[in-house]
């Protein structure tokens, strides 16, 4: 397996105005992504998103940097590296969030990419790919369950 990236297709009954927000901006991220976030969605905004509750050991606290804040077209950040340090190209993974109109809603095409780079371990590398396959698969639909929640509301 080649373990370089992860590519995503689905498709959104919303505008890729909608779909972008949901992306984007930290009030809609923690409805299907992360517990909480903490981010500007503005090119090189640092932030943090964290998985379970922070007061708790178990608690997965991960920083963040946007690199492309394109609306309603593309949204795109670092994230997987080292607090402290600042996101390169050989530190971090790069997620894409690429919004495409179609018909009456959207294509988002997910990229994430940057693992190799990272630098580690073949049985690493294999886990943490592994993993966020795994957590992509998850966290997905539920954005799509999500947006379908937010156009339906009154």
């Amino acid at each position: 397996m080649e373990y370089g990236s992860i590519e995503r297709e689905i498709r959104i009954d919303a505008t890729p105005e909608v779909v972008y927000e949901v992306v984007s901006r930290p009030e809609h991220l923690k409805e299907w992504w992360p517990d909480e976030a903490e981010l500007e969605p503005v090119p090189g905004a640092t932030g943090i998103i964290s998985f379970g509750d922070r007061g708790t050991p178990e608690a997965h606290v991960v920083p963040v940097t946007v690199v492309e804040a394109d609306p309603p077209r593309l949204f795109s950040f670092r994230w997987v590296y080292d607090r402290g340090e600042a996101a390169t190209t050989d530190n971090s993974l790069l997620v894409t969030f690429e919004l495409v109109p179609s018909g009456g809603g959207t294509l988002l095409r997910l990229t994430e990419a940057g693992f190799r780079e990272k630098g580690w371990e073949a049985a690493v590398l294999e886990e943490q790919y592994r993993d966020h396959v795994t957590g992509w698969d998850h966290f997905l639909p539920r954005l799509v369950t999500y947006v379908a929640r937010l156009v339906s509301a009154p």
